[in-house]
């Protein structure tokens, strides 16, 4: 029998991958129709056609012979598949998308179709507490159980962000903004974890990571999973979800629903930040801008974070 196949990713897909991961990609890009085909047949599934989306996979709509929909999805790193599935499967049952079937060999899963459509439904009122809502619930599975084998926020913050900041700060031409950035990491030796509210972070809390289920409830899909204090997430929240709009108001949800104080938060959101700024202008991005001046608005809060 010979697997059904949807031909070529789509021509977004590729110019994300290539981007994201360069020319290295290009090869997987020629095999992930023959990956999906495989998995597809492995799990009994039909394959319809792809959803051009993501920025880390190819992604595929398929349904069971139920005739139930599902999403299939093709990793390009084995690594992010593994720590992808593990962490969706802490958190099965909760406010994200189930894994239905997994395949380690090819790094391919088939998990919910949420909202029945991709991209999800549409949302019900007060999104800002709804999220927040299940961000909490996330993070209440995640505590629960064995660890999944993903990277720690430790690791993460020392090995990676820590180390991109002070390159990017001695190789970057800052101009005005030089006072601005050295101000702001001088308090990235002070960020300090809290034990006690270990748990498995989501981390990239961007707004196309969260949809709405059927009845209007929000989904954390995409997560880049690590372990460790949920201020994190709840500062990757504030600083992202929207980018510009709304940060002291997700600031004051944040703190609300997570009990954690704004001044134990505005750090962590400082700190992500300047991230992000170095980041966008290294790259020349157009939301710049609107780092920049979420950036200057954390600063010009004060040393407590205060509004």
């Amino acid at each position: 029998m010979t697997a059904q196949t949807l031909g070529e990713v789509p021509p977004g897909c590729r110019r994300r991958l290539l981007d994201h991961y360069g020319p290295s990609a290009e090869a997987w890009l020629r095999a992930a129709p023959s990956l999906l085909a495989e998995a597809a047949e492995r799990f009994k599934l039909s394959l319809k056609g792809y959803h051009d989306a993501g920025h880390a996979s190819a992604v595929a709509l398929a349904t069971m012979l139920d005739g139930t929909p599902v999403i299939l999805k093709a990793w390009y790193e084995p690594l992010r598949y593994r720590h992808e599935i593990a962490a969706l499967t802490v958190w099965a049952g909760g406010p994200t998308a189930d894994v239905i079937e997994a395949a380690d060999d090819l790094s391919v899963a088939a998990l919910e179709l949420v909202g029945g459509q991709p991209g999800g439904a549409a949302p019900l009122g007060h999104k800002r507490q709804m999220v927040a809502g299940a961000i909490r619930g996330l993070h209440s599975l995640g505590r629960q159980g064995p660890r999944p084998d993903v990277p720690s926020l430790a690791h993460f913050r020392q090995q990676v962000v820590l180390p991109r900041i002070r390159q990017r700060v001695q190789s970057l031409d800052l101009g005005t903004w030089a006072t601005l950035v050295e101000e702001t990491c001088e308090g990235l030796p002070t960020l300090r974890e809290d034990p006690d509210r270990t748990t498995v972070l989501h981390a990239d809390l961007y707004r196309e990571n969260v949809i709405f289920d059927g009845g209007g409830h929000p989904r954390l899909i995409d997560p880049h999973p690590l372990v460790g204090d949920a201020v994190f997430d709840w500062a990757f929240w504030t600083v992202y979800y929207d980018l510009e709009r709304e940060v002291a108001d997700r600031l004051a949800t944040a703190a609300r629903i997570s009990r954690i104080a704004v001044p134990e938060i505005t750090p962590w959101c400082r700190a992500l930040a300047v991230d992000g700024f170095l980041y966008y202008w290294e790259i020349e991005d157009p939301a710049l801008p609107k780092i920049a001046k979420v950036l200057s608005s954390l600063m010009a809060s004060g040393p407590e974070g205060g509004r």
